[in-house]
């Protein structure tokens, strides 16, 4: 079942002599339950496709379909509501709130929409990160390590369509990163859940089941590894 699908997508930044074009004609499909790195190097394109995948920005051109909703179409409320209720998004900083426990923080999304918690689902969330004796911890009383887990388990709490990390690791160190993945790999497996993983390591990008290579914003490689 295809999850996600690009069309001739096309992004361009100023106009005249400082024209930009971030992204050309990029044709991508996805279906539900892979797990996908796009790779590239800095200023390859990538974090700006992201970005649009994330409904965070919209293309100049083309169209981009996530779970069946043309993100072309979406006002700007309507595409904040759908990045919350159909889009994980996991960053290299983690975007915690502060003031609020772990716990709150993981939930936020569901508050947002004034929605109860599956009890049992959440658990199948944060058993396997590691973080279930941190709920009623501030942020601050945790590692880089740990907040990106909460992070994670907030993108996923919504059972979103699609997870997209955006350089998940760039910020913990190889331990803590060698986790981060493992926790990753774990919700596609276990979870089925979706995930697009951007990164410039190529490392990390071994993880995944598919690589996608983004360059002067073209794809110029889609490869499948197993």
């Amino acid at each position: 079942m295809e999850i996600l699908k690009c069309e001739g997508v096309n992004k361009v930044y100023g106009s005249g002599s400082n024209q930009v074009t971030a992204l050309s004609g990029i044709d991508l499909s996805v279906s539900k339950g892979e797990f996908v790195a796009i790779t590239g190097a800095s200023g390859s394109g990538k974090s700006t496709l992201l970005h649009i995948l994330g409904s965070v920005d919209k293309p100049t051109s083309g169209k981009v379909i996530i779970d069946g909703t043309d993100l072309s179409k979406l006002n700007q409320t309507q595409a904040a509501i759908f990045r919350r209720r159909k889009v994980g998004l996991v960053y290299q900083f983690y975007n915690l709130i502060p003031t609020l426990t772990v716990r709150k923080n993981i939930l936020m999304p569901l508050a947002l929409d004034k929605k109860k918690p599956d009890q049992e689902y959440f658990e199948r969330v944060i058993s396997p990160l590691g973080i279930a004796d941190k709920l009623e911890a501030m942020p601050c009383q945790l590692s880089g390590g740990q907040q990106q887990r909460v992070a994670i388990a907030r993108s996923l709490i919504y059972r979103p369509a699609l997870l997209l990390a955006d350089e998940p690791t760039g910020n913990l160190d190889q331990k803590n990163s060698r986790e981060i993945i493992d926790m990753l790999k774990l919700s596609n497996h276990n979870l089925e859940q979706t995930v697009l993983l951007i990164t410039h390591d190529e490392k990390v990008a071994l993880e995944a089941e598919r690589i996608i290579t983004v360059e002067d914003g073209c794809i110029i490689s889609d490869k499948q590894r197993r």
